[in-house]
């Protein structure tokens, strides 16, 4: 009976012991998904910096979510005043651009298929589908690495996801390419999950460009800032062997100058940007493709094509040849080069 007593007495302790083992993966991204995905609606503010271009660049992110696929995001430039809008609304996707007036809508399910790193949601998402990921426990937080579920994912393939052990919220998401190095790092300064919006705080405001004497103004002086300092064209850096700058062409138009450059090689695109227009109306444009956060700007991105507006500048790269990964690389490189 003594004997019985004290066996009883071992496995009792053991099982204890047991239960005060360090939690696995499994344990913590059960008790993450529930506290992230079980919230009605959730509101954050976050500091992105990516240095997939020649210098990095800081952005300021705002994010309101409410459930079930309603998103108001909105991007702008430390230090700067040019932002770009994503909404999803009953209506659809749009993306807005209040320093040219413009409002695109797009027929996607995003971001259902092209996670974001600054949306918990989608990021609750990329550990759960991700069998592979794994999970390293330090003392004040977890940090877990998963594949990537973007439209980057074969230039940027891997994610880490630092979580706070107290809070169980997010500090930092760190994404990689395939050598390992950091190419964008978005940090969360607050994170207020519970917050629901009304409907009416998703829909899309449409502004009236200024056509008041003072922005006629502004617009004369930066003619006359064009002339004086020369037209700045954009040139993509990417270093590619098969990609040689074979032909360009610049034509005058009633908004500017119209840049076309060719490249051939292995691999073969065709780069147009000329001054983006203002828009005659308050309608929104529909656009084919689907909305990619590419940072500095939001595109759109087919199988052939992407397309987008940044610093007064419509972008277009077309390619027969080029992958969505690549036409985005290429787009991401784009730098300024003042002619002579």
């Amino acid at each position: 009976m003594r004997k019985r007593f004290l066996m009883l007495v071992v496995v009792a302790v053991l099982l204890v012991l047991g239960g005060c083992g360090k939690p696995s993966k499994e344990d913590v991204m059960k008790k993450l998904s529930n506290k992230w995905n079980e919230t009605k609606g959730y509101e954050l503010n976050a500091s992105m910096e990516i240095k997939t271009g020649a210098e990095p660049r800081v952005y300021d992110v705002e994010v309101w979510h409410t459930k079930p696929e309603f998103y108001k995001v909105n991007v702008t430039q430390s230090g700067n005043n040019d932002s770009q809008m994503i909404v999803r609304n009953e209506e659809g996707v749009f993306v807005i651009t209040p320093s040219l007036g413009k409002t695109y809508k797009f027929q996607s399910d995003w971001p259902a298929q092209n996670s974001q790193g600054y949306l918990i949601g989608t990021l609750a998402e990329d550990m759960k589908v991700d069998k592979a990921a794994t999970m390293q426990e330090k003392e004040k937080e977890y940090v877990f690495e998963t594949a990537t579920r973007n439209n980057h994912k074969k230039l940027l393939p891997t994610q880490k996801i630092h979580i706070d052990k107290k809070t169980l919220l997010p500090t930092k998401v760190t994404i990689h390419d395939e050598t390992g190095e950091e190419k964008i790092s978005i940090k969360f300064s607050k994170i207020s999950l519970g917050v629901e919006h009304k409907v009416a705080d998703y829909a899309v405001e449409m502004d009236k460009p200024k056509a008041d004497s003072d922005q006629t103004e502004n617009d004369e002086e930066a003619t006359d800032n064009d002339e004086k300092t020369g037209y700045q064209t954009y040139y993509p850096a990417v270093n590619w062997e098969g990609a040689t700058l074979s032909d360009e062409q610049s034509v005058k138009t009633e908004n500017g100058q119209r840049v076309f450059m060719t490249f051939s090689g292995e691999k073969e695109f065709v780069v147009i940007q000329e001054p983006a227009e203002k828009p005659m109306n308050q309608l929104p444009v529909s656009v084919e493709g689907d909305p990619v956060d590419l940072g500095f700007a939001v595109a759109a991105l087919t199988d052939q094509s992407i397309h987008w507006e940044m610093n007064g500048i419509s972008f277009f790269i077309a390619s027969d040849t080029l992958s969505k990964e690549e036409l985005i690389t290429v787009a991401n490189s784009m730098t300024v080069t003042e002619s002579k």
